[in-house]
């Protein structure tokens, strides 16, 4: 199943709650561009391999590209999210719920990027719409416990996999070049960092860019009173429009991200933000393939510090650390109960 530009603009004019859906989704993706984004283009701007103007349009471009690309080859990711939580049955109150989870990720998403932490946008839309599930079922029944799993194992995966992949990249990277000028090698580095950030740019798109397009025809599903889609297809229009948004978003507000995450965790060297963006976009991949949905927040955050560790542990600054953990694992049960709470109140007034 799928819907066409012309069709999708007929019905966003004629129906309003179909209308509200579609800015709620674009917000939430917007919201994604400036907290989530700037992770695949932190380090090549913290060691000024390239200027933040420049970074944040080069990720705009390949945000798009892994979008298209990586849809059309395999979209088990996107498919994964939209069938993580029941919204069938009456699809009215379903889109209420959705809505309100939606509206629970912004304000969730806000809050962390005011105070200038990554919070991973991948788990917020993920306990969003499980807990506005759990309202709208009345129970747990609205969680499919086998597309949770998943989402378990990414975590875990973003998690070990990120840290050890960085530091065995890093190591690998400083033996080869160990014989090498520092100076010429560090002009090398430049420009192969550049091709490390657009490669995260990229997988950023092809995981996140997914998830977000399966809850946006989640939506558009169940304005057309359709709460049950066996499969399917992406349509190239929405694919354009979730990059521009997401890359909207990532030149309003990416560069307080961009500090946390390439500067105050990390103090790097060229070669070390390489290592980082290789390792970090080798393991998206990986997932991305075998449809495991994961934060790009995750993995890129924990590739640096494995980067990080690699030279000493005193090199990474673990207060930072330390709060950034404490928002990943705050963001499961407090978006899920955010998401919980507007759906109840939302149902209820309309």
């Amino acid at each position: 199943m799928t819907i066409t530009l012309t069709d999708f603009i007929q019905q966003l004019f004629s129906n309003p709650v179909l209308f509200v859906t579609v800015i709620l989704t674009l917000s939430v993706i917007l919201v994604n561009g400036w907290t989530d984004a700037p992770n695949a283009i932190a380090t090549c701007v913290s060691t000024r391999a390239m200027t933040p103007r420049a970074a944040i349009m080069m990720a705009a471009i390949f945000n798009f590209l892994g979008v298209l690309l990586m849809t059309s080859l395999n979209a088990t990711v996107a498919m994964t999210i939209y069938n993580i939580a029941d919204f069938g049955g009456n699809s009215a109150d379903a889109l209420i719920a959705l809505c309100a989870a939606l509206l629970a990720i912004v304000v969730w998403a806000t809050a962390a990027w005011i105070f200038g932490i990554p919070t991973s946008e991948s788990h917020a839309l993920i306990a969003g719409i499980s807990g506005a599930a759990i309202a709208l079922h009345g129970s747990f029944k609205g969680i499919h416990g086998q597309e949770w799993m998943k989402v378990i194992y990414g975590l875990l995966l973003s998690t070990v996999l990120g840290f050890a992949v960085g530091w065995l990249v890093v190591k690998f990277t400083g033996y080869l070049f160990r014989r090498f000028d520092r100076q010429k090698t560090d002009q090398v580095f430049k420009y192969a960092q550049i091709a490390g950030g657009a490669a995260m740019a990229f997988m950023h798109g092809a995981q996140d860019g997914q998830k977000f397009m399966g809850v946006f025809l989640l939506g558009v599903f169940l304005a057309n009173g359709v709460g049950t889609v066996e499969s399917f297809q992406i349509p190239i229009w929405l694919m354009i429009l979730c990059s521009l948004v997401m890359g909207l978003g990532t030149s309003i507000g990416g560069y307080r991200i961009i500090k946390t995450v390439g500067m105050d965790m990390v103090k790097l060297e060229r070669y070390q933000g390489f290592s980082a963006d290789v390792a970090a976009a080798g393991c998206l991949l990986l997932c991305s393939i075998a449809g495991i949905p994961v934060s790009t927040t995750h993995t890129k955050t924990t590739a640096i510090m494995g980067v990080g560790a690699a030279k000493r542990l005193s090199a990474v600054k673990w207060s930072t650390v330390k709060e950034m953990v404490l928002t990943w694992v705050l963001t499961f049960p407090g978006c899920g109960l955010i998401g919980f709470l507007m759906a109840k109140l939302f149902i209820w007034i309309f």
